[in-house]
């Protein structure tokens, strides 16, 4: 178990955590090979929207957290910080709503975007040890839905 000191106090960041953190982006893996390995169009596809909802998901629970931390009093539940919580949530369902590669290009923007506003707007609020596990999930989030954008765009997929 690994420890941080912050000013809210000690907060250990346990290695099952850790790992599921980790293991929350082995399903693009999957969509990755899906979108490049599959035969037929369609389940390339079906790899591809799947890879999509699954941004939409981690990109919403990332946002969650922040929510639940404003709701239980451990940030300042500032208007703009909760319209900034609820913009990922809908940058999620817009990149569902428009799909293809322009929804997963959407889901990176708003990946980066998200984590951007997590470390500037709340650096002084969260643990150090939550932002270093935040800006690796990030972009290995990031990466992986630039690289099914860029396989959808070689497979034909729109």
């Amino acid at each position: 178990m690994s420890l941080t000191e912050h000013d809210t106090g000690t907060t250990p960041l346990s290695t099952l955590s850790e790992r599921a953190g980790y293991l929350g982006v082995a399903p693009l893996f999957l969509c990755l090979a899906g979108v490049g390995l599959l035969p037929g169009y369609s389940w390339q596809e079906l790899a591809q929207r799947a890879a999509i909802a699954w941004g939409a998901v981690l990109l919403a629970s990332a946002a969650a957290v922040h929510w639940g931390l404003a709701l239980a009093g451990r940030l300042p539940s500032a208007r703009a910080r909760i319209a900034g919580v609820l913009a990922a949530a809908l940058v999620g369902a817009g990149a569902v709503l428009v799909g293809g590669q322009r929804g997963l290009a959407l889901l990176v923007v708003g990946h980066g975007g998200f984590w951007f506003y997590e470390k500037h707007a709340l650096g002084t609020h969260l643990p150090a040890v939550h932002l270093a596990l935040r800006r690796q999930v990030t972009f290995a989030t990031c990466m992986l839905l630039a690289l099914i954008m860029f396989i959808s765009d070689a497979a034909g997929l729109n």
